[in-house]
């Protein structure tokens, strides 16, 4: 009963942590455009860890970017810590000056997302493949221009509505 009621107690508390507003002040004058940025090869890194700060997975990401003029499609090849692999595609439409619509094999529904000067913010519900099934998960992504070739992406992750964890990756421009 204890720990129903840690779990229950750190699960309110987490849901009551700060995160970021595509209003909050930018830091830059700088404005990340999605479809220049994944243009072409880039390179990544990064790593899950769970709400109590442990980190459970690593990997590197290798993305291969086209933009046509209207649609950006994103052909991540995922390499893990323990050696497994998975290739996801995504296929983003711009729907207007700023904002994106997209889908991938897994995601439920469209994925939406806003760019707002320096920032970008994306939200989807998917089924994440994990090394003993899939894990269906909702995904707040959001995305920081630090310099041309580089972007910090924090996504802050939710099961049942209940964060789990958040991933953290870095973007390189190649």
């Amino acid at each position: 009963m204890l720990r129903i009621v840690l779990v229950l107690g750190f699960g309110l508390l987490a849901a009551c942590t700060g995160k970021p507003a595509l209003q909050d002040e930018k830091l830059s004058g700088a404005k990340l455009n999605l479809e220049e940025f994944f243009d072409g090869r880039v390179l990544a890194h990064g790593q899950f860890q769970d709400v109590f700060g442990t980190v459970r997975r690593r990997f590197e990401v290798e993305i291969n970017g086209t933009w046509d003029g209207e649609t950006l499609t994103l052909v991540e090849d995922f390499v893990y810590e323990d050696g497994s692999t998975e290739q996801r595609i995504w296929t983003l439409i711009k729907t207007g000056p700023d904002t994106w619509r997209g889908t991938a094999p897994g995601v439920i529904g469209e994925a939406t997302g806003e760019e707002r000067g320096d920032t970008f913010n994306w939200r989807y519900e998917i089924d994440l493949p994990v090394p003993d099934g899939t894990l269906r998960v909702t995904f707040d992504d959001w995305m920081w221009l630090l310099s041309e070739d580089r972007v910090l992406n924090r996504a802050y992750v939710k099961r049942a509505g209940i964060d789990i964890g958040d991933v953290i990756i870095t973007f390189e421009k190649q």
